[in-house]
């Protein structure tokens, strides 16, 4: 192993490490927001539904906060570089996570509680909307030019790193704990434990430096007065790629909810499968997910980014006409299948995301360009999705409005592709390079 590939590989573990921490407490927020938190944070209501639905209300609050996350990490990430800003997201999303666990309930504060909830929830997703521009770019930009499709897939394969080690704490809770012990304190567990893998992800990503290509874009940045490394000036220069990012992250990002959190209240309350059934489908759909990720990856540097994001939005279209009759089979084989399905095809469209993102961008505003298109569209497309799902589900007790939704969110993800331009293989430095000349000419 040469020096340079063992330091790759030691950015690759720091990237992973921080993203696994937070997606461990992101996907356990989604999944007590169903199980736990619509009983425990909220008052009596008329049905199930009611009680989830103002739960994924709060779940929603995160994604709100992602984006202003996104925009003040992406500022100060191209200011100050990646490392420094990935080091206190960590930090700030363990904290308010931990918090999480100690909240009193409805019942001992009443609206307090749901209120409370809220802000941790809005300071959670603040943290989780800076982590992944820099995650995906200390990757990116240590990454060839050849290989940066599979090297800088893999922060986005700790998504489901994290959500397996949120389910196995949250199947090893309901298997040792009564239901009544669960909803009382051993929920509370699952979010106290995040104090530990925090401390671990810190540590591991202390030992990484920032890319030569940012130092460098950094040092050449100070050399112009007029220079901003902030969300106006990616607006001002590169609206168009912007809209493209945000338009590419709109089919995946509403699939991705649909299949991890809104199945988790579709079989539960529409199928009536069994708290513990759900948690090991969901188990074994990750470890897919996980296994599926840097492969789509390293397919993107051999066939293009374009032609594999193409398979995935299109598998995606189908999906749900497919997927929630599957569920409704009630055997266990085909209802994990459905929801593995779900998550290979979301693959084909999240592994290429980071390299496709970052070669839109020149390094000096990378990180807010790439935190902009990825954290904005969450607030119209991940936030709502399990939101509108539960409410189409309730109002026409059919799961295929639901498919219509999802397949209405590919069609505007296929014309974002359409003016994607092909970049595989692209040298950052030559992005660099005409940024610089235009800086220059603007300045002068």
């Amino acid at each position: 192993m040469t020096a340079a590939s063992a330091g790759l590989r030691r950015v690759v573990a720091a990237s992973m490490a921080g993203t696994v921490v937070e997606w461990y407490e992101f996907f356990l927020y989604g999944t007590a927001a169903t199980l736990v938190f619509s009983k425990v944070f909220f008052g009596q209501s008329g049905s199930d539904l009611d009680a989830i639905l103002a739960a994924f209300v709060t779940y929603a609050v995160g994604f709100v906060a992602r984006p202003l996350g996104g925009v003040v990490f992406g500022h100060f990430g191209d200011k100050y570089g990646r490392k420094k800003l990935l080091q206190f997201s960590l930090l700030l999303v363990g904290v308010a996570t931990f918090l999480m666990g100690c909240l009193p309930t409805f019942g001992q504060i009443g609206y307090w509680a749901p209120a409370l909830l809220v802000v941790l929830r809005f300071i959670q997703g603040f943290a989780v909307g800076g982590e992944w521009g820099g995650a995906v770019l200390l990757v990116a930009e240590h990454s060839p030019p050849r290989g940066r499709g599979f090297w800088a897939s893999w922060p986005q394969a700790g998504v489901p790193v994290g959500n397996i080690l949120a389910t196995v704490v949250l199947l090893t809770l309901t298997a040792t704990l009564s239901e009544a012990a669960f909803l009382s304190w051993g929920w509370r567990v699952a979010f106290w434990l995040s104090a530990v893998v925090v401390l671990v992800g810190y540590y591991i990503r202390t030992k990484v430096t920032d890319a030569p290509i940012f130092l460098a874009a950094q040092r050449e940045a100070e050399e112009f007065a007029a220079s901003s490394l902030s969300v106006v000036e990616v607006l001002r220069r590169y609206p168009g790629k912007v809209a493209t990012a945000m338009g590419l992250r709109f089919a995946e990002n509403i699939m991705y909810y649909l299949v991890v959190t809104f199945s988790i209240t579709y079989l539960k309350v529409h199928a009536h499968v069994a708290t513990t059934s759900i948690l090991w489908y969901l188990l074994v759909a990750h470890a897919v997910h996980l296994l599926a990720i840097p492969l789509v990856g390293r397919l993107s540097d051999r066939v293009g980014r374009r032609p594999v994001y193409l398979v995935g939005v299109l598998l995606t279209a189908a999906w749900g006409f497919v997927a929630f009759p599957m569920m409704d089979s009630k055997h266990y084989f085909v209802i994990m299948s459905a929801i593995a399905i779900g998550l290979v095809a979301h693959a084909f469209m999240y592994a290429p995301q980071p390299a496709l993102m970052s070669e839109m961008f020149p390094t000096r505003m990378r990180y807010s360009g790439v935190s902009l298109g990825y954290q904005v569209t969450a607030i119209v497309a991940g936030s709502l999705a399990p939101i509108i799902a539960v409410r189409l589900l309730d109002v026409y007790h059919s799961s295929v409005p639901i498919a219509i939704y999802l397949a209405g969110a590919c069609v505007i993800t296929l014309v974002a592709l359409a003016f994607t331009k092909e970049t595989v293989g692209i040298d950052l430095a030559d992005l660099d390079r005409v940024d610089g000349e235009q800086l220059a000419a603007a300045t002068r």
